[in-house]
């Protein structure tokens, strides 16, 4: 039987980017989404990863409809880019809430799965930004950061198991987001990079899709940035 892999924010960008590659991997794909669905036919699941309730329900649809997971993506993320000294408490907050204690609640209602079975792959995305810092971007920083060493705690405590867990680290991303950039910034932000270029979701994903895969089973407690080199620093 096909491994199951929830891909959590799978309806765009690097998330949705993976779930194509796992699906092609021969992975049965179930993708979560907070308002837009995916364009593509996944088991297409709604939820808030701020809400364990949400969670709760979602993994359980999955469940019926899939199977238990295999492989888990904490992917789901937001920004509220802001100077630290303007931004809000709330915008702090909610950054974290979504992109760090998301992933806590996800990997917590599904490891017991994994453990029971002794075999998991849990991919927590984080950032370039997490590794190096990012003006204005506090509390992105900090969420994605977080996931370091929420990922590196659990790939101790779950290595017993067989479950491995894993960090994804992209720097500058052709996604939606950065599209949007002016043509003066996203120059700017090429001369940072050593391989002078943008990375794409596709690329990303393979990197994902191998730690997801039989041949990463050696490999837990990584941090693999893509990203160009960016966090090498100049």
């Amino acid at each position: 039987m096909n491994r199951v892999a929830l891909v959590t924010g799978g309806n765009r960008g690097i998330g949705l980017a993976v779930a194509r590659q796992l699906a092609k991997d021969g992975l049965r794909v179930a993708v979560t989404y907070r308002s837009d669905p995916p364009p593509d036919d996944f088991l297409a699941v709604r939820c808030d990863v701020r809400d364990s309730a949400s969670i709760d329900r979602a993994v359980a649809e999955v469940r019926e409809e899939l199977g238990p997971v295999d492989v888990l993506v904490a992917n789901a993320g937001i920004t509220r880019d802001r100077p630290f000294l303007v931004m809000t408490e709330e915008e702090f907050a909610e950054v974290v809430d979504t992109n760090l204690m998301g992933a806590y609640r996800v990997a917590r209602r599904v490891v017991r799965d994994m453990m029971r079975r002794r075999t998991g792959r849990i991919v927590m995305i984080s950032s370039v930004a997490g590794l190096v810092g990012a003006a204005g971007q506090a509390n992105y920083a900090s969420s994605k950061a977080g996931l370091v060493g929420l990922a590196r705690s659990l790939a101790l405590e779950l290595s017993g198991r067989g479950v491995t867990v894993n960090v994804v680290a992209p720097g500058w991303i052709d996604t939606d987001m950065t599209s949007a950039l002016p043509e003066k910034v996203t120059a700017a932000i090429r001369t940072q990079v050593p391989l002078q270029r943008q990375g794409t979701a596709e690329e990303v994903a393979e990197v994902v899709a191998f730690l997801a895969g039989e041949g990463a089973g050696y490999v837990t407690g990584a941090v693999l940035p893509v990203d160009g080199g960016l966090s090498l620093g100049r």
